[in-house]
């Protein structure tokens, strides 16, 4: 199963949105992040990276 962490704009501790994503769907400009618990966030954005080896995705967060 690969689990991965979601950041905002960078990797760093910081910056982590949500940990144990196991599914991301974007839709609308708004990336939709789903836990291994079914929780949800969504974050206005769109996706930037995803190194689902590494486990981690780093959303761009778009600016207000």
């Amino acid at each position: 199963m690969c689990l991965s962490t979601v950041y905002k704009n960078q990797l760093n501790p910081e910056s982590v949105i949500m940990r144990n994503v196991m599914t991301i769907e974007c839709k609308d400009g708004l990336v939709i992040l789903t836990d291994l618990m079914e929780r949800q966030s969504f974050v206005e954005g769109t996706l930037e990276k995803a190194n689902l080896v590494d486990g981690y995705v780093i959303v761009k967060a778009a600016e207000t």
